[in-house]
């Protein structure tokens, strides 16, 4: 029986190790929060604070959103990041909810 030569084994493990990386990368990226989702509905949530309804979101002011929160586990210029009240979903940075607390 003939020995792989060495350039097909590197072939197998390139595209065994990209086919790992791709799977970890798209598993790391949590969706993002609907405004639909019940605890987003009980909480306000916006994915766009500029559309939160004064009216009905008293506690809302210009200017807050979610990358301003103490709760976002973003980074500072990240589109979107964790929050602890969206267990494995991310909200957008420029979202607002009523849980709002400002960075301290």
């Amino acid at each position: 029986m003939n020995k792989p030569t060495n350039r097909r084994v590197f072939m197998i493990q390139t595209v065994s190790v990209a086919g790992v990386a791709a799977f970890a990368t798209t598993a790391a990226q949590a969706a993002m929060v609907d405004e639909k989702d019940p605890q987003a509905v009980a909480l306000g949530y916006h994915a766009d604070a500029t559309k939160v309804d004064k009216a009905k979101q008293p506690k809302y002011a210009a200017g807050q959103q979610c990358s301003t929160c103490a709760l976002f586990q973003g980074k500072a210029g990240d589109a979107a990041g964790g929050c602890p009240l969206f267990a494995g979903k991310q909200v957008s940075s420029k979202g607002w909810c009523s849980a709002y607390a400002k960075k301290g």
